[in-house]
């Protein structure tokens, strides 16, 4: 068998046409080349999302962000709260200012034993019952 090099040694295009041999012309350029020029047609017809942006991005800083804390999570940092500033010890029982730490709401994950007075912003239903069930009460803020 001879191989298609020496067989077609002295034609030119070697049997493949005008630019068939040359890389990727003959099917229009390599992967989504020619998509605004002479693909646009299969664009249009195919893929009419391809191009353009879709949607809208708040910007972050318009957006508002609660800041949250859960009930067991308050139970485990009531020492550093109190070491910080943020809560204090009277009478076997717990009062936090969650306000003045820059928490706006109180969530009710986890579970709480300790009494615990707490000023806040927001409280779920969850965690008002939860915080009344362990002898604790919210306080008006």
């Amino acid at each position: 068998m001879v191989s298609k090099t020496s067989r077609y040694r002295g034609s030119r295009t070697h049997g493949r046409g005008r630019k068939a041999g040359r890389g990727a012309g003959l099917r229009g350029g390599r992967g989504n080349a020619g998509m605004h020029k002479h693909k646009w047609i299969s664009t249009v017809k195919y893929f009419p999302e391809h191009f353009g942006r879709r949607g809208f991005k708040r910007p972050q800083s318009v957006v508002a962000h609660k800041i949250t804390m859960n009930l067991s999570d308050l139970e485990l940092s009531l020492p550093e709260l109190a070491r910080d500033g943020f809560a204090e010890e009277k009478d076997g029982g717990w009062t936090v200012d969650l306000t003045k730490m820059g928490v706006d709401k109180l969530l009710g994950s986890g579970r709480i034993a300790t009494p615990v007075s707490v000023r806040v912003s927001e409280v779920s239903t969850k965690a008002k019952e939860k915080l009344e069930d362990a002898g604790g009460k919210l306080l008006e803020d």
